[in-house]
């Protein structure tokens, strides 16, 4: 196991104590910039009274279920076109049109085919997921090196052999970026649909916070978001590290 390195932190420690002298010294209003200590308090209170754990869980139940459905099916989708030739030509130039539509785009759409509901933010997410994912997974697996796969036919592999134990072994790096990349991704898209569309959530609180001019609730809304995307990123980092251990 890696060891944690101290120096790793200086430069978030450093970060912070500038935050709290700038904040004490009142270079701007208090209201507006807040110490690191008085965010640190209102987290607290957010954690105590409930309402940053309801909106927090409800915003992490939303990332999960979108995240997870879109990826699934986005690198199921990208081996069958990786794979199958005929199928990529076939599908290849939908993707290329739907893929470069932000996922928030399609939110006025989606409103009107679905409404206000849970399912919104889920159907956001799993776009944002998906044509990345698909895309990813296509390219890892169109880049994997034609001579393992002429090997493994002269060895009297069978395709299907030759797809898992070879082609998407291979294709894993590329996976694994489009999932690290994506996660992080998600959580941006989920914030700001919750922003603009949906009444509950770490988006939503933001936004209540700010019509009430409360510095404080929305600093601790952003550092939750990036404790998030930084610990969905390191999740994947370690799953990679464990499942392509042929690359060390």
């Amino acid at each position: 196991m890696k060891r944690i390195n101290f120096l790793e932190f200086l430069p978030v420690i450093f970060l912070i104590v500038i935050w709290e002298i700038a904040g004490r010294l009142r270079f701007i209003s208090k209201e507006l910039f807040p110490p690191f200590t008085e965010v640190l308090s209102e987290f607290f209170l957010l954690i105590k009274n409930g309402i940053l754990l309801e909106n927090f869980f409800r915003s992490l139940i939303r990332v999960l279920a979108g995240f997870t459905m879109g990826s699934v099916l986005g690198i199921f989708a990208g081996i069958l076109m990786g794979w199958n030739k005929y199928l990529g030509k076939a599908l290849s130039p939908v993707v290329s049109i739907l893929y470069p539509i932000p996922a928030l785009g399609w939110l006025p759409i989606l409103m009107l085919w679905i409404g206000i509901n849970e399912l919104l933010p889920i159907v956001i997410i799993f776009i944002c997921s998906f044509f990345p994912l698909c895309y990813n997974t296509v390219c890892g697996i169109r880049n994997v090196d034609k001579d393992y796969i002429h090997v493994a036919q002269t060895l009297g592999a069978s395709k299907i052999e030759i797809l898992k134990h070879i082609v998407i072994p291979l294709a894993l790096p590329n996976i694994f970026t489009g999932l690290r990349l994506e996660a992080g991704m998600a959580w941006r898209v989920i914030i700001a649909a919750e922003m603009v569309a949906i009444p509950t959530g770490i988006g939503a609180l933001m936004m209540r916070a700010e019509s009430l001019i409360r510095m404080d609730i929305i600093i601790v809304c952003l550092l939750v978001l990036a404790v998030m995307t930084f610990l969905f990123e390191r999740i994947f980092i370690w799953l990679e590290n464990k499942t392509i251990k042929w690359r060390t």
